[in-house]
């Protein structure tokens, strides 16, 4: 298995199970698997539920009409999970031993996240879960009605002048109130990338180093204030291309 990304095993959950148990380590290090019975009705996350097996068994459901068989408490209940929000996030997980503790928290609130910037030292208990961020921020904002086409052209232009690459992004942000711009959406999936809509009161706690257009909605800004919301250092300040705008750091 460990030459596979995702398995997909079409047969009955009982023959999976049987040829899983002497190859299963760890949910960290298992591939996610799902069965699917032969007449294609329904397919079972059997390893790696909150690991991609919940998100493949959606998937197959949205483009084969499979009944989603998923019975992680978490994405049976269509709550967020701990490790759904650090992959969002381009995060890895530090202390894993906390995943049980802030995914039963995730079943009845809205767990918050809190960035710290250091040097610091951090005392955690074990139902407070550690993410180290991997990757860029790349902070987006846009005129209304903005095409998928000049967000990419304005991302892939702030990436050449800081000298990166697409595949070094983790995660875009911008602001809830883009959340139904289409534009950004559409962005996002070429890039295979997340996009997560920060709250006006997270954009407003920044202190952003560049004016904005922005304030006439209420707003410290956007594309910049969106990255030092996520970003332990900013690359790059926001700058317009266009009628997209674009931050980025790291």
């Amino acid at each position: 298995m460990k030459g596979f990304d995702l398995v997909v095993a079409v047969m009955a959950v009982g023959i999976v199970v049987r040829s899983l148990c002497g190859r299963l380590q760890d949910k960290w290090t298992d591939r996610p698997v799902v069965a699917v019975d032969s007449s294609l009705r329904c397919a079972v996350p059997v390893v790696g539920g909150h690991h991609g097996a919940n998100e493949l068994a959606l998937r197959l459901a949205e483009r084969l009409g499979l009944f989603p068989a998923i019975t992680t408490a978490t994405g049976a209940a269509g709550r967020p999970c701990l490790e759904n929000v650090a992959a969002k996030l381009g995060a890895e997980i530090v202390n894993k031993e906390s995943s049980r503790a802030v995914n039963l928290a995730f079943l009845k609130e809205n767990v918050p996240i809190l960035r710290l910037q250091g040097p610091q030292i951090v005392v955690v208990d074990e139902d407070v879960a550690v993410l180290k961020r991997r990757g860029l921020v790349v902070g987006v904002g846009a005129r209304r009605g903005v095409h998928s086409s000049e967000v990419l052209e304005a991302i892939d232009a702030a990436l050449a002048e800081v000298g990166r690459r697409r595949d070094e992004i983790a995660v875009l942000a911008t602001a809830r109130l883009k959340r139904d711009e289409k534009g950004i959406t559409e962005a996002a999936q070429s890039l295979g990338r997340e996009v997560l809509y920060l709250s006006d009161e997270v954009l407003n706690a920044q202190a952003p180093t560049t004016a904005s257009r922005a304030s006439d909605l209420g707003l410290s800004g956007v594309a910049e204030p969106a990255v030092l919301a996520l970003a332990t250092k900013l690359i790059m300040p926001k700058k317009a291309f266009g009628r997209v705008t674009v931050a980025m750091g790291e």
